[in-house]
């Protein structure tokens, strides 16, 4: 199997949500969760009030019976929306976190690119410099 069938069978078992799709549902009480790395939130910001977690931790942070599960895994019925910055991964997340029982999680197409360019709400970092930049 090639990376596109593996992609587009994960997909396919997923109702993927729009940008306001997935700004609803976190206002509904779902968890957004960004799984981009750390560079890349620094150039473009972070969307306010979702959960980071890198890739490589996502399956121990979100399962609800993991002792190393973060505080807002808090059950099985949890509406989590993964995203990662183009939308690619998150679909492949998406499918590993229902693998853990997680039936409701999905992802956001068109990733966190497509959050910002809806105009969804973003927080830019600031680079703190040392006084004697």
């Amino acid at each position: 199997m090639r990376v596109e069938e593996l992609l587009a069978a994960a997909r396919a078992g997923l109702d993927r949500l729009t940008p306001a799709e997935a700004a609803e549902a976190q206002a509904g009480g779902g968890l957004l969760v960004d799984i981009r790395y750390a560079a890349l939130r620094e150039r473009d910001g972070t969307v306010p009030g979702a959960l980071v977690v890198e890739r490589n931790e996502l399956e121990w942070r979100l399962d609800p019976a993991c002792e190393h599960r973060a505080p807002e895994a808090t059950g099985h019925g949890l509406r989590v929306v993964v995203f990662c910055d183009e939308g690619y991964a998150s679909s492949l997340a998406a499918v590993s976190l229902r693998q853990l029982g997680l039936h409701r999680a999905t992802d956001l197409a068109g990733g966190f690119q497509a959050w910002r360019a809806a105009g969804l709400p973003v927080v830019r970092q600031e680079l703190l410099l040392p006084d004697d930049a």
